[in-house]
């Protein structure tokens, strides 16, 4: 849609693994050495690790690439699967006849594996295995993957394996009972995040590949792509991608840090602000703490003592009353109207002070203009959830959320829900240092239905999981919803491996989706997790209804 007006031959920010685009900064550059290195010498395992996004497959493809020509490569790129399988696989890779028989034997299928590297060995030729998602390998399987590393010769190893995974691969085989497959790996190599510098090189590498003849993103647009993706390559596309069509459609040939902003901010679903805005909000606040605090001391000191102590005795009784009662309604009976709320609250509540009444329902502390909020809750625990979907969505995930307001004027207000009391149809909004239950309609009135809340998940770094899955992520998912089934009545059979998603475990994903709401497709994604999170929450964790015993 967007090339002819940017001078593009073709897409710069595709996701697809394009060896063309690559980008060999320095630790590409290092990574890239190593994979080439386990290609032309003799050894047992190389290990690259990276996280999501940071260029792992693109690697895969570049090697592919560059391999040498008396290099043989087999490529797996799904390793969920058995021994049997496994072996199979390798063989149909390297073009490794089987005969009927072999299906079923290992025997077979290792014996012919050995005179083929023989072979191979003989005729001067290099033969790699290469592994990719390895840390969804089971640990049946990882035994089979050594024991190929003891077909050799007198001298030389006949089989390079190369590894390359997540960071999980790292804590798997740091293992006690993988030790003897750790004692064998002879190169490891982990994939950062690019730098400032190198997120700039990298968008300028892709845009010139692409065929553009002149900058399109200014430095500072340069700068903040790099501070909205944290310099991971898959994000750097995505929102580059984003821009250039938000450029497009508003006819902008050069695209600075606010088109970047809104980009990441459809991408995340959430708003992105500027670097800049926390620290501007925290000083507006401290001058408006200031001049609120001088005068409310002058109001207080020219007001009678008679009048001051009736004031404390009022206070009081409403502090009493507000602790006697902490989930009921506040009075009066008939809810105030939001837009009188948001009409009489004066100055708009920054997302910093939202966020940081957020953090404290958690029990939290939130450090205002230092980091990202999400960033702030991953140090502590927690998780951010971006979604949609209105009243009904916020009582299925059931935690306190972030939400904008808009009032007549359309000027934003933010806004936390702590509670809900689904029998009175209100929602506790604390808006400013004040808190006001708001009845359901008139709340979706002044409310988009997007918002954004914090969550407990069983281990950091939440991916999706599904049939073949394997790892301690999987046996916290087990443990959550066999808590969930266990509330119910239910009893479950423990499977053969808990480490494994199995069948009898999707089943469980796909009851516990239909019973809640969510789409029924049998993956726990973020969102099934999240809602899982709040169904089996124990004590001392915020929800907006407490759950039934």
């Amino acid at each position: 849609m967007y090339l002819s007006f940017y001078g593009l031959a073709e897409k710069p920010f595709s996701i697809t693994p394009d060896p063309r685009y690559l980008y060999l900064g320095g630790r590409h550059a290092e990574a890239l050495a190593h994979l080439l290195y386990g290609v032309t010498e003799a050894g047992g395992f190389i290990q690259l690790t990276g996280e999501v996004g940071t260029g792992k497959t693109t690697m895969i493809r570049s090697l592919l690439a560059r391999r040498p020509e008396n290099a043989e490569i087999a490529l797996i790129v799904n390793p969920v699967m058995d021994a049997r399988e496994f072996m199979q696989t390798v063989c149909e890779e390297l073009g490794i006849a089987l005969p009927p028989d072999a299906a079923g034997s290992m025997k077979v299928q290792v014996d012919l594996l050995n005179r083929h590297l023989l072979a191979a060995h003989a005729a001067g030729r290099r033969v790699v295995l290469v592994v990719d998602e390895a840390q969804n390998l089971s640990r049946e399987l990882l035994e089979q993957i050594r024991l190929l590393t003891n077909l050799e010769t007198e001298t030389q190893k006949l089989l390079q394996i190369i590894l390359i995974g997540q960071p999980e691969l790292r804590q798997m085989l740091s293992r006690e009972d993988l030790r003897q497959l750790a004692q064998r790996i002879t190169g490891r190599y982990h994939l950062d995040p690019l730098s400032r510098a190198e997120t700039a090189a990298y968008v300028r590498h892709r845009l010139r590949i692409a065929g553009a003849t002149q900058e399109i993103f200014t430095r500072g647009a340069l700068a903040e792509l790099h501070r909205v993706s944290g310099g991971i390559p898959r994000l750097i596309n995505i929102i580059g991608d984003r821009a250039l069509l938000g450029g497009f459609t508003e006819d902008r040939h050069r695209l600075g840090a606010a088109m970047v902003r809104r980009a990441a901010s459809e991408v995340f679903g959430r708003r992105v602000q500027p670097a800049w805005l926390p620290w501007s909000a925290a000083a507006a606040a401290a001058v408006l703490v200031s001049v609120a605090t001088w005068m409310a001391w002058r109001h207080f000191d020219a007001r009678p003592r008679a009048e001051v102590t009736q004031a404390s005795v009022s206070a009081a009784d409403a502090a009493d009353a507000a602790s006697a009662a902490p989930d009921a309604p506040a009075e009066p009976a008939t809810p105030p109207q939001l837009a009188v709320v948001l009409q009489q609250a004066g100055t708009p509540s920054g997302v910093e002070e939202a966020w940081a009444r957020l953090f404290a329902l958690w029990g939290l502390q939130y450090a205002q203009g230092v980091e990202d909020a999400c960033v702030q809750a991953l140090r502590q625990g927690l998780e951010c959830l971006a979604t949609e979907g209105g009243v009904e969505a916020l009582q299925r995930f059931n935690r306190p959320a972030l939400l904008e307001l808009q009032d007549d004027a359309g000027v934003v207000h933010q806004a936390v829900a702590s509670r809900i009391f689904p029998d009175d149809a209100l929602v506790r909004l604390l808006i400013g240092t004040d808190s006001y239950d708001i009845g359901f309609d008139d709340l979706e009135q002044r409310w988009d239905g997007r918002f954004t809340l914090l969550w407990k998940p069983a281990q950091l770094d939440t991916r999706n999981l599904a049939l073949g899955a394997w790892g301690e992520p999987v046996r916290n998912l087990r443990m959550r919803l066999n808590a969930w089934a266990g509330l119910q009545g239910e009893l479950l059979f423990p499977p053969e491996d808990p480490d494994y998603f199995d069948e009898q475990l999707q089943d469980l994903v796909m009851r516990f989706q239909a019973q809640h709401g969510l789409v029924v497709d049998g993956i726990a994604g973020v969102r099934t997790q999240a809602v899982l999170d709040s169904v089996v929450a124990g004590p001392g964790t915020p929800l907006l209804t407490a759950n039934s015993p």
